[in-house]
């Protein structure tokens, strides 16, 4: 089957892994190693507002046991902490570090670069076209608490 012919869901599953494998070199070589495709996503949420685990949970979709381990990875890497709340001191909410403000400031430049290579490569209508399809595609997203409605209103 060539690549043309491929279902359209593979052809975005493979991109997306592509970019990832690119984006985590990327990372590597700054030296940030160890990381998940979810840290990204709950990075880019937590950047948003300090959020509780159970917000966490919610945001990302998956169970608040998951959201539990994800956080304790990132916190063990060092990319998130635990702060009290300061309307209640009994409840946690996750913040991110000096580190993974870095990590994601290099994250946004490799996004720009990978970006203006693919226009480059493909110009800036087919680009954009791209960028349409996939914003549309998103957009289908019914719930109102999840990952794919939280990261489309981030500016």
């Amino acid at each position: 089957m060539e690549r043309d012919d491929a279902p359209f869901g593979l052809l975005l599953g493979l991109a997306y892994q592509q970019v990832v494998t690119e984006l985590h070199e990327h990372l590597a070589a700054e030296g940030h190693t160890g990381l998940r495709p979810a840290f990204g996503y709950a990075f880019k949420l937590i950047a948003k507002e300090p959020l509780t685990i159970k917000e966490l949970a919610t945001r990302l979709e998956i169970t608040h046991q998951g959201a539990a381990k994800l956080v304790d990875e990132m916190v063990a890497a060092g990319y998130v902490d635990r702060v009290p709340d300061p309307a209640d001191g009994r409840v946690k909410r996750l913040v991110r570090t000096e580190r993974c403000i870095a990590l994601m400031e290099s994250g946004h430049r490799f996004q720009e670069a990978y970006e203006k290579q693919l226009t480059d490569e493909l110009g800036e209508e087919t680009t954009a076209a791209v960028r349409l399809a996939l914003s549309r595609i998103i957009d289908r997203s019914d719930k109102p608490d999840g990952l794919a409605r939280s990261l489309r209103s981030m500016p």
